[in-house]
């Protein structure tokens, strides 16, 4: 079965932390991507771009409408996501328990959300 983890944050936080504190939470992160990885059960992990560049696509009579920014009116925002392929969802609790997202960063208001996945297709 593959999982998908969404890591979110939270932007007003983030901003209230001062840079160093920023830079120190970061720091850390690599270590536990790895840890992750070294599972040989993560498919893909990535970060997302800068807000600013977010745009949402909507239908609207019959033509697609673009918007700025993300889709949801949220104070979460997805900053990062990564596929876990596993054989049990307690496995995959325990992979996803490892990101970054879900062992640091309270303060910037970080938290992951683990969704079960049905693939129809893939490259």
């Amino acid at each position: 079965m593959k999982y998908l983890g969404l890591a979110y944050f939270t932007p007003d936080k983030f901003a209230a932390m001062a840079p160093d504190d920023v830079k120190k939470l970061v720091s850390q992160c690599p270590a536990l991507d790895d840890k992750m990885r070294a599972t040989g059960k993560v498919l893909i992990s990535a970060s997302l771009g800068d807000l600013d560049n977010w745009r949402t696509l909507r239908p609207r009579s019959g033509k697609t409408h673009v918007t700025d920014g993300p889709y949801t009116e949220s104070k979460e925002v997805v900053g990062g996501l990564f596929i876990i392929e596993a054989d049990t969802h307690d496995e995959a609790l325990r992979i996803a328990s490892m990101h970054p997202a879900a062992t640091l960063g309270e303060e910037g208001g970080w938290v992951v959300e683990l969704i079960p996945v049905d693939f129809y297709w893939s490259r």
